[in-house]
């Protein structure tokens, strides 16, 4: 998925119009209807501020490629938690970086999704 396509999905979970995200994110409706068309490649401080007022975490935006279309904002809060938390994780007894757990939170999305498509009967 595109990040427009990102953005248009986690906007309307969150059942709000590009007006009501443009006053809350402090930018035009235009630039955000250009965002959701992918006719701009936004900044990260853009993302950071969208994901903010769409009360989101911003990694959404980067590791979303495997997560299917139907996913609730639930499915992905609870498999992440624990990677992208401010936890201390241990492998081993050895405490990952966050670049380990970014990693491994990349790994297990993919393998999250591919049992869940599989339970769904998709291919």
């Amino acid at each position: 998925m595109s990040i427009g396509e990102i953005l248009k999905r986690e906007r309307k979970k969150k059942k709000i119009t590009q007006l009501e995200l443009s006053q809350k994110a402090n930018m035009s409706r235009s630039y955000i209807a250009d965002i959701e068309r992918d006719r701009y490649n936004p900044s990260v401080e853009t993302l950071t501020s969208l994901a903010r007022a769409l009360e989101i975490n911003p990694s959404v935006f980067f590791n979303d490629p495997k997560t299917p279309d139907w996913a609730t904002n639930k499915d992905n809060k609870d498999l992440k938690e624990l990677l992208l938390g401010n936890e201390d994780v241990l492998f081993d007894g050895v405490p990952l970086t966050e670049e380990d757990k970014r990693k491994l939170n990349d790994i297990m999305t993919g393998l999250f999704w591919d049992s869940k498509r599989k339970q769904n009967g998709e291919k």
